[in-house]
């Protein structure tokens, strides 16, 4: 029976080509028709790769870290075989296996095993071990069947170094004596380092931070919201929103609202530069930035001006949940005349936000606190807000960006006008 490919997934027109991540199965294993096996990453998304049919992986042709475009093999599978089990076999196909995948993609949860005769290391940790004179019985493997990693190599030297480390007298830390170059060592190697490369999505976004600050004019104004109206309106509607729409009622539909009725009457913060001309859209697609385990992602609400409360908070938590769990796909983060940056959810108390090109202008939102304000000659205490809207000075002068953090400040402190469009 002839073996059936398995293939990079067709990547998206302004993709060019993708990165290998770690395999899942060694050559030799038994995969399941649909079983993840491996993926890729792209500047914008993972995708993982599954297997087209169940039987047994018989080649790899791209390993962890390799560059790889769309449709090309990287493996191929056996359908209907069976996998040996065999303890040398497995062994030889699990060297292999330790050497694509780092001991970070490994079971983490596995019980150590400190028996010798099991506790085969990995290449890179067998060296560490040998760099420090450590016998595999006394390091505990986490690994697959009791392996040992890099990790656990690292672990057992921290360990043995605090030890050593321990100060002899209040005058030194460092202990003295005969051995005193062999022990200082051992103090000095409890201070790790860990050299990892940027993934493709974390290189992509200092790129293109780098870009918004190199090409445009940042300037950045500031406003206070009182916050008070609107959250009041929310604990008010809060109930009957959720048990009419299914979802709660947050913060950012909001925002979003307030945003697209402050962008109606002031376009240029909508617009965008291409060389020597301004780019005016029509429409209003709302970038909402948020914070993944791969990093800032920001998928986009396309035309948002269309969007009600409860489509708009629908949608912004199958974002969330799919950025949590890796699945954005190319299409959620494409395009965008505008962003919104929630800083304040992580407790931030004033930014001044970076632009996402080619956008001409985002705002950042803060943290709410409750401060003492002067109201009509009095002093109150009220729930407070510090918005930063940064815009390109080259096409936004200082009255629009100014009069457009105004109107949206206007709509969140009267919700109200944004049900009759003031």
């Amino acid at each position: 029976m002839s073996t059936v490919v398995v293939t990079v997934p067709e990547l998206s027109e302004s993709v060019s080509d993708a990165t290998m991540l770690a395999w899942k199965k060694s050559v030799g294993d038994a995969v399941a028709a649909e079983e993840i096996l491996t993926g890729v990453e792209t500047d914008k998304v993972t995708m993982d790769i599954p297997s087209p049919a169940g039987g047994v992986l018989v080649e790899i042709l791209a390993q962890e870290g390799d560059t790889v475009f769309g449709g090309q093999t990287i493996a191929r599978i056996e359908p209907g075989a069976v996998a040996e089990v065999s303890a040398p076999v497995a062994a030889a196909n699990g060297t292999q296996h330790l050497a694509q995948q780092p001991a970070q993609h490994l079971a983490p949860n596995h019980a150590p095993n400190l028996t010798p005769s099991r506790a085969s290391a990995m290449p890179a940790a067998a060296k560490l071990m040998a760099d420090h004179q450590l016998a595999p019985g006394a390091v505990a493997g986490t690994g697959k069947d009791g392996r040992i990693t890099k990790g656990d190599v690292l672990r057992a030297v921290e360990a043995r170094g605090a030890e050593s480390a321990a100060p002899s007298s209040p005058v030194s830390f460092l202990p003295r004596g005969k051995d005193s170059a062999a022990a200082r060592e051992a103090a000095l190697a409890n201070r790790p380092e860990q050299r990892v490369p940027m993934s493709r999505l974390r290189a992509r976004v200092a790129e293109r931070l780098l870009q918004s600050q190199a090409t445009n004019a940042i300037l950045t104004t500031f406003n206070e919201v009182n916050m008070g109206p609107m959250l009041e309106m929310r604990k008010r509607m809060q109930e009957a929103f959720e048990k009419e729409h299914g979802v709660r009622l947050g913060l950012m539909s909001f925002f979003v609202m307030a945003v697209v009725h402050a962008l109606r009457k002031f376009p240029i913060l909508n617009a965008s530069v291409d060389g020597t001309d301004i780019v005016y859209h029509g429409y209003f697609d709302i970038g909402i930035a948020i914070g993944s385990p791969r990093g800032l992602v920001v998928p986009i609400l396309r035309n948002a001006d269309k969007l009600g409360f409860a489509e708009i908070e629908k949608k912004i938590v199958d974002f969330t949940q799919k950025a949590r769990d890796g699945k954005l796909e190319m299409e959620d983060l494409a395009g965008g005349t505008f962003t919104i940056s929630n800083g304040g959810t992580f407790g931030s108390m004033m930014s001044t936000p970076i632009i996402n090109p080619p956008q001409s202008a985002i705002l950042g939102v803060h943290a709410t606190k409750d401060r003492a304000v002067v109201e009509n000659g009095h002093i109150v205490v009220r729930p407070m807000n510090y918005f930063a809207l940064s815009y390109d000075h080259r096409i936004i002068d200082g009255r629009e960006a100014v009069l457009g953090l105004a109107a949206i400040k206007e709509s969140l402190e009267d919700p109200a006008r944004l049900l009759f469009d003031i």
